[in-house]
């Protein structure tokens, strides 16, 4: 597999096929330099066709066994088919829960991971990934070949997680003060680098907006991105964000044999990653209908995909709402979205649909979903439910997977609000709300990043 910059499409459709190759990086290049140097964003020249395993896959197949025959294929000429396969197994040792409640409406629960939120299977391959590029190249007592730099909201513990003890790797995490305000969730300190471990979490004066600008910077510094050996851990990453596809890939197989309508998938949708993987799901030859983009104030997308990429997308003030991890006024997957759009804009005005959900409107749906169906959704869950109800009122022949992307535990305050109902956090996430210190707080700026990396190596 191939990868190309979202900035350059347009050209390639003047190259020819020599000059075109000369662009293209492999898998392993786009993993580890994560970001081309032209402002655009890594995406796939063409994606392995799937369609006849899908076809033969049934619901005996694993979670884990699904992954471990798929992500060969990601690989041709740059690993083994046992390389290759053994990334998958040693990154899944959990899997998603697909919950039909009728013939409309199933919950894909993805907290089931070790932190309890989805990025758990986007971040778990990649450590996974790196770790098995890395070992052909490290000697015994090798330290900090590769750096892992991300912003972090609710992403911190998926990461030190995935990457503890991960030999030859260092991981940066930036925290904006606007959520954090000098304390950080879900670390421990024994894990920062001045004590031995391989983290160094970093505060930053802004919001998540922000530190996402300065992971790009960073990585786009090519003199300290190259002396470091930077890529990140954020959807900006292909080696994250691809992964994420296999769990539409399972839900299908799980449902292909009971559907008799047409399928749609309600995604929760704020930086727009997941969206993508879905995309790329039915680019592997997924049978879908369509994707509901659910989003909630913030409705970021909404006005550019409703016009079908007519003109360029306008980033949205920040909206605070009780769905905290859609947050987001300019998502870093705008080039990737973009770029469908470039491609087939007619065809994608038909498989994308915005829908927005307002704070009241999210708390009638968690309610609604456990009064109906005994089922506890997280607000981001509840959002991507909303938007379900709201597709289905429209044509009843049709079956919607929503997306459960976080252990709704981590919202319990909501939760009460919504249902009334008290819930706890499971022991093994329990530990996840320890309270730490970050090492260093910086202003909003690059130079102050790299000297705080720098005094701590």
């Amino acid at each position: 597999m191939h990868f190309y910059s979202t900035a350059v499409q347009g050209e390639f459709a003047r190259l020819d096929s020599r000059k075109q190759t000369a662009g293209m990086v492999s898998f392993k290049e786009a993993v580890l330099r994560c970001l081309p140097d032209d402002e655009g964003l890594y995406v796939p020249e063409a994606l392995p066709d799937l369609r006849q395993f899908l076809l033969n896959a049934d619901k005996s197949i694993s979670f884990t066994a699904l992954a471990s025959a798929i992500t060969p294929r990601f690989f041709e000429g740059e690993l083994s088919a046992e390389e290759a396969a053994r990334i998958a197994k040693n990154a899944f040792g959990f899997s998603p829960a697909l919950v039909e409640l009728d013939e409309t409406f199933s919950v894909l629960c993805l907290y089931d991971g070790p932190t309890g939120t989805f990025k758990d299977f986007g971040i778990g391959f990649l450590a996974s990934l790196l770790e098995e590029l890395l070992g052909r190249e490290l000697g015994a007592g090798a330290a900090g070949k590769v750096m892992v730099i991300s912003a972090m909201r609710d992403t911190g513990a998926g990461i030190v997680n995935a990457f503890r003890g991960r030999r030859g790797i260092v991981t940066v995490l930036l925290c904006p003060r606007s959520e954090s305000r000098g304390v950080i969730r879900g670390l421990d300190s024994a894990d920062f680098v001045p004590n031995g471990g391989n983290v160094i979490p970093i505060e930053v004066e802004g919001n998540l907006d922000d530190c996402q600008r300065l992971v790009s910077g960073i990585i786009r510094d090519r003199p300290f991105a190259d002396r470091y050996h930077v890529t990140s851990a954020n959807a900006i990453n292909a080696g994250r964000l691809l992964p994420q596809a296999f769990y539409y890939l399972y839900s299908f197989i799980m449902l292909k044999r009971k559907i008799s309508g047409d399928l749609f998938f309600s995604i929760p949708s704020g930086n727009f990653g997941n969206l993508i993987a879905g995309l790329y799901a039915w680019k592997f030859g997924m049978p879908v209908d369509g994707f509901i983009a659910a989003m909630n104030a913030n409705n970021a997308f909404g006005p550019y995909i409703r016009a079908g990429n007519a003109g360029p997308f306008s980033p949205s003030a920040l909206t605070s709402t009780n769905s905290p991890a859609l947050d987001v006024g300019r998502p870093s997957n705008y080039e990737r979205l973009n770029s469908f759009y470039k491609s087939a804009p007619a065809v994608m005005r038909h498989m994308v649909f915005p829908r927005s959900t307002g704070d009241a409107e999210t708390l009638a749906a968690m309610r609604r979903a456990w009064e109906k169906y005994g089922l506890i959704l997280d607000p981001q869950g509840a959002v991507g439910f909303a938007a379900a109800e709201r597709m289905a009122e429209d044509d009843f022949n049709r079956h919607i997977v929503c997306l459960a992307t976080g252990h709704p535990a981590y919202w319990a305050h909501t939760v009460y609000e919504a249902t009334g109902e008290r819930i706890e956090l499971p022991e093994r996430l329990s530990a996840l709300a320890k309270e730490t210190a970050p090492i260093a707080f910086i202003k909003n700026d690059l130079e102050g990043l790299e000297n705080a990396i720098a005094s701590c190596l």
